[in-house]
């Protein structure tokens, strides 16, 4: 799996960002979004039970990390036909407003090397990549394991301090100061 200090990997591939067959379908890159910090999270599989608590988790705090100049992207190795159709039977995937991206060729996961070997869909991961397209944050959970967005949200906020953070600091709190 690729860690923190390496590069993002190239990628394009197509994603599902809306509910309207006319216009449900584009074209995401590692250029897209420039300047901008990314929050990447993957999970296993489409109409499954954890990964939608996660997804409408990070919904619901999609413009926290708009203000912090994050743009959050997800991702399964799940088409978009299929992702559309997720988002148009499951309420709270309905008004996603992030980009769902679709690896079917499994190509980033891949790279990422976040490919289970077993169940050989993508694992349950979630990068924090600079502006600078550097990871700054990775971590997996068990496929029967959800993440906590708030936790991720609180992750961002402490690498753009560019400071030393403590155990549980929170944005607005101070940072370590070294002597």
């Amino acid at each position: 799996m690729l860690g923190v200090g390496s590069r993002f990997p190239e990628f394009s591939v197509r994603a599902t960002i809306s509910t309207q067959l006319d216009t449900a379908f584009t074209e995401i890159t590692h250029q897209s979004y420039p300047g901008k910090w990314k929050v990447f999270f993957f999970w296993p599989k489409d109409f499954t039970f954890v990964c939608p608590t996660e997804i409408a988790a990070f919904g619901e705090l999609n413009q926290e990390f708009l203000d912090r100049d994050a743009q959050v992207i997800g991702g399964s190795t799940d088409s978009e036909f299929v992702h559309l159709a997720w988002r148009q039977h499951k309420e709270e995937l309905r008004d996603l407003p992030f980009p769902m991206l679709a690896d079917v060729k499994r190509e980033l996961s891949s790279a990422l090397g976040i490919l289970d070997p077993q169940e050989g869909v993508a694992q349950r991961a979630t990068y924090i990549v600079d502006p600078e397209g550097i990871i700054r944050f990775a971590m997996v959970t068990d496929l029967n394991v959800g993440r906590n967005a708030k936790e991720v949200l609180r992750v961002l906020d402490a690498l753009q301090t560019d400071e030393l953070c403590p155990c549980n600091w929170q944005k607005g709190q101070q940072t370590l100061q070294v002597a």
